[in-house]
């Protein structure tokens, strides 16, 4: 395989004084109704060698988990129409900044929690301090993501949400793989990242985040939603 970068992303980076190499994987789109371990084998299974990590985007394990809502089949309770005009949009996406995304936290986070999240945020926002809405929430509120004009067809029109037993998954992909390479399902993007489950340990998890922080894959059309570290 020819690796190449997205756009304005280098293949390699050093963390801790170790070179590592970044390669995405270009792939189709992945459609609600696939399955997860096809597409894997497809793309993914010539390129992993052992002692690499592959990364999953959790969005495309989320969508093969049937968790791909159209966002004109969501209905949103009052209470969503209010507490999205509270949240910050950035120009990475929109989070819970809109009704629907909004509504979707409550029903995967619970009414009570996404409550309890916004109340420790108005009062921290006051002294300055930011995030402690999602610190509160949680990965499932944290892992939603709506519609953006950057968004690849046809989730430009829809919700997602974060993908199920991300650690099981993790380990059945590395099984899939053979064994001899580690997996992590990731939640990454321009503002920074989170590992949602991996086969690494906790060391190793926030080696990947660190290598992963500039966000390799890209944020819009790429079509990478895989890819693999690799000792340089």
């Amino acid at each position: 395989m020819t690796a190449e970068a997205n756009a304005g992303k280098a293949l390699t980076v050093a963390v801790d004084g170790t070179t590592f190499a970044r390669i995405p994987i270009r792939t189709r789109v992945v459609m609600p109704g696939d399955e997860l371990d096809p597409f894997i084998r497809e793309y993914a299974a010539g390129v992993v060698a052992p002692g690499d990590t592959l990364f999953v985007t959790e969005k495309i394990v989320a969508i093969t988990q049937g968790r791909s809502f159209p966002v004109d089949e969501i209905r949103p309770r009052k209470l969503a129409f209010f507490l999205s005009k509270y949240v910050t949009r950035t120009p990475y996406g929109i989070g819970l900044g809109m009704p629907e995304t909004m509504e979707m936290a409550l029903r995967e986070c619970g009414t009570l929690r996404i409550l309890f999240a916004a109340a420790v945020s108005a009062v921290t926002k006051a002294f300055g301090r930011k995030g402690d809405f999602y610190r509160v929430a949680g990965d499932k509120a944290r892992a939603i993501d709506g519609p953006t004009s950057g968004t690849i067809p046809p989730y430009n029109k829809a919700v997602v949400l974060g993908p199920e037993r991300p650690r099981e998954v993790a380990a059945h992909l590395k099984s899939l793989l053979g064994g001899d390479a580690e997996v992590a399902v990731v939640d990454i993007n321009d503002l920074g990242g989170n590992i949602l489950g991996s086969t690494l340990d906790r060391a190793g998890e926030r080696r990947l985040v660190a290598i992963l922080k500039d966000n390799p894959l890209g944020q819009g059309h790429e079509s990478t939603p895989l890819g693999v570290v690799r000792p340089a």
